[in-house]
């Protein structure tokens, strides 16, 4: 029977059962919402029709119903206010639901805690991402995590991430220093027809209304001072509400002198946690790691993870690009097994180019010395002089874009100087080469000698 041939065949039913007075007055203005296998909604213009029907009519229109249709429903009563409010709130619900399910995090799904191997030099991270992970906004906020490129600060970033996801409905947002950048500059190069405050708000909406920021690179920031003032302004309006905020940085916060000091004191607030360089053991874990499901992982003697090991020392990048390119090389000559001397043949000129040298430093040292007519000892001494502090200080600069040294250990093999010093000394050429072509003539020139 259809639905409004049942409804129909109600009110004539009814109609005949009491009197017109009773049906003009609690009948003759229902109307009809729903029908399915178990209930049916009956819209009632005022409250009183409700509890009429309710508590005098229930049993009649029950037995009704069932004689018509044989289903045995069960029966709503609703007015039409709570019809609308109860629309707004399935709108609201289903908004929410289409806003988490679109919301964009940016996040790397294939990066998470199972696959992030933990060793003495990343344990401490690992532990105080997982805590964040668990309790976000409420434990080390901010958390930041800083150490050279290629150490996995950016696995377990999006480690976090993708755990908090998955436990929770909470808005989590991954991005990149420079992305932000981009963002905030775009407010200035609005699309045709969108107002200042239009694209403005916009802007604070993506980065102000998430539960989770993370944030990459964030050393970029530097010489960017309207941006460092609008992160600033995220950072405490996230901050206020008890958001998380994670961030990255190749140095640590008291290492960043030429950020604001308000932000770089803001970092202090949660748990600063470095990540240092893989030890051997905990990188032939990852190259095991690495080859699970390839097509080297049965191939692979134990002697050729750790030649792999101890010629990748610094970088877990480089390690993973030592890997490919074995697996390249291994699809190409398909060998039964892959031994050291295979190894060897496959990997001679990727690890001969790339490879760290303990005497890398050293080296720069006299391609310095020799292009400006010094000595290696005034590059080490005490001397102040502008012939040799600057080509002291493009040294320590060369140092550290060209090894994977940190600030400590460069320092001392320029004669014990401080870290700050040489995070001085490559902050100021990195500026200067912006706007002196003659010294980015020489560098160059001193890169080739190398």
């Amino acid at each position: 029977m259809l639905v409004e041939e049942l409804w129909q065949n109600f009110l004539n039913t009814i109609k005949n059962e009491i009197n017109s007075a009773s049906f003009n007055a609690w009948f003759n203005d229902l109307k009809l919402l729903n029908v399915d296998n178990e209930s049916i909604t009956i819209q009632v213009p005022m409250e009183i029709h409700k509890k009429i029907l309710g508590d005098n009519y229930y049993s009649l229109i029950e037995d009704i119903l069932f004689k018509l249709s044989g289903i045995n429903y069960d029966i709503r009563f609703i007015l039409e206010d709570e019809l609308k409010s109860t629309v707004e709130t399935t709108r609201i619900e289903i908004q929410k639901v289409q806003e988490q399910t679109f919301w964009e995090t940016n996040l790397n799904q294939d990066l998470n805690f199972d696959n992030f191997i933990v060793g003495d030099t990343n344990r401490l991270a690992k532990v105080a991402g997982m805590a964040v992970a668990e309790q976000p906004g409420k434990i080390h906020n901010p958390l930041f995590i800083y150490g050279k490129s290629g150490l996995g600060k950016t696995h377990l970033m999006h480690a976090i991430g993708n755990f908090i996801t998955e436990h929770s409905n909470k808005k989590v947002l991954y991005t990149t220093c420079d992305m932000f950048m981009t963002d905030y500059i775009e407010i200035a190069n609005m699309e045709k027809g969108q107002s200042a405050l239009d694209s403005s708000n916009h802007f604070k909406e993506k980065y102000r209304n998430v539960d989770v920021l993370i944030i990459d690179d964030i050393q970029y920031l530097v010489g960017a001072e309207k941006t460092q003032q609008e992160f600033f302004h995220t950072f405490n309006s996230l901050h206020r509400s008890n958001k998380q905020i994670i961030i990255s940085s190749d140095r640590s916060p008291d290492d960043l002198k030429i950020l604001e000091e308000r932000l770089r004191s803001r970092f202090m607030w949660g748990l600063p946690v470095d990540i240092y360089p893989p030890d051997f053991d905990l990188r032939c874990r990852i190259i095991k790691q690495k080859i699970k499901g390839t097509s080297i992982a049965d191939k692979l003697d134990e002697n050729v993870i750790e030649f792999i090991a101890n010629s990748c020392q610094n970088d877990v990048r480089f390690l993973e690009g030592t890997l490919n390119r074995l697996m390249a090389y291994t699809a190409m000559i398909v060998p039964e097994k892959i031994d050291l001397e295979f190894a060897n043949e496959a990997l001679k000129d990727f690890i001969n180019v790339n490879i760290y040298s303990e005497n890398s430093i050293s080296g720069i040292q006299k391609a310095v010395a020799d292009f400006y007519k010094i000595t290696v000892e005034d590059l080490k001494g005490k001397k102040r002089g502008a012939n040799i502090a600057y080509p002291r200080q493009i040294a320590m600069y060369l140092s550290r874009m060209l090894t994977e040294e940190t600030f400590p250990r460069i320092g001392l093999e320029f004669g014990g100087r401080d870290h700050s010093t040489v995070i001085y000394a490559c902050d100021k050429i990195d500026s200067d080469i912006k706007s002196n072509k003659k010294l980015e003539y020489e560098i160059n020139e001193i890169k080739n000698k190398i």
